[in-house]
């Protein structure tokens, strides 16, 4: 159980090409501990709340930001401390294996039915004949969306993380293996939909990309800040939607910039095109500079 965002242990199925192998998290270590530590603690005394004025209750003033029922926030601050560590050893693997080989990752993140999978279906067309594209998708349960990026030619992994509300290093460490990405190519790492857990577990991408919908509301980076404050990219999509919506693309822009204002935007369709040539220069743009800074480095 993940005390950061309370999902379970996670099942991984690795299916490339048709082929499936399926384990546990823990199944074939990197180097790391695994210890099981099974936590009681029912201090509820110490859990911290408050009702404000608005009528509303806000379980994340204390010193860990969240409530679980029988953990403190003390006791919970320890084990996030120990899950993230343990994560962020796994993306530095990551991270060396990627650098090694000259391969630019990004991760993608937004709510479900942003439109994500139909983005990156069509980047890696833009793309195909510039550079190899690769890509880990990461859903609780199918293998759908693997399969439509194959259908572009591009290979995929699929991770199935059961009750998972997010991918982790040590997952994507295992993709990795199968997935096997080319020298000099792009790497698509699409998280499963959510806005909260995947902002707090590096996966050794070089930035994460956060996909919202106009169809989602201008509000939303206010919402759920600490996944924009951890973007360096948003696309906002769907813009074809934009004449039949109540919706201020202003107000929504100015929201996730007051949250990260070195944030940077675009404006996109994933049915029409628009503004997929300058989604498709970031990246070539984004992978050059990668790539000479791990020259100079």
């Amino acid at each position: 159980m993940c005390s950061v965002c309370g999902c379970g242990e996670a099942t991984v199925l690795l299916d490339k090409d048709k082929g499936a192998h399926a384990h546990g998290p823990h199944d074939h270590p990197h180097g790391h501990d695994h210890p099981h530590d099974h936590v009681h603690d029912h201090d509820h005394g110490r859990d911290r709340h408050d009702h404000r004025e608005d009528g509303a209750v806000d379980y994340g003033r204390g010193v860990a930001g969240a409530h679980v029922p029988g953990l403190s926030q003390e006791r919970m601050v320890r084990i996030e401390r120990d899950i993230l560590s343990r994560n962020d050893a796994y993306a530095r693997d990551n991270r060396r294996f990627l650098a090694e080989r000259g391969v630019f990752a990004l991760n993608f993140v937004s709510s479900p039915g942003s439109g994500k999978t139909c983005l990156l279906v069509k980047a890696i067309e833009a793309l195909q004949e510039r550079m190899p594209v690769t890509v880990i998708e990461g859903d609780q349960q199918t293998s759908n969306d693997a399969e439509r990026i194959r259908a572009t030619g591009a290979a995929a992994v699929q991770i199935n993380t059961g009750k998972g509300c997010h991918l982790d290093a040590h997952m994507v460490g295992h993709a990795l293996e199968t997935l096997a990405p080319p020298p000099g190519s792009a790497l698509f790492i699409e998280n499963v939909g959510n806005l909260v857990c995947p902002a707090a577990f590096d996966l050794g991408e070089a930035h994460k990309v956060v996909v919202l919908s106009v169809t989602e509301g201008e509000d939303k980076p206010l919402k759920y800040p600490d996944m924009f404050a951890a973007a360096d990219l948003l696309l906002l999509n769907k813009s074809d939607l934009l004449p039949h919506l109540d919706f201020d693309v202003g107000a929504c822009l100015a929201n996730a910039l007051r949250v990260n204002p070195r944030l940077q935007t675009l404006i996109v369709s994933a049915k029409t095109g628009d503004g997929l040539a300058a989604f498709v220069a970031w990246i070539e743009a984004s992978a050059a500079r990668r790539a000479a800074d791990m020259a100079r480095a």
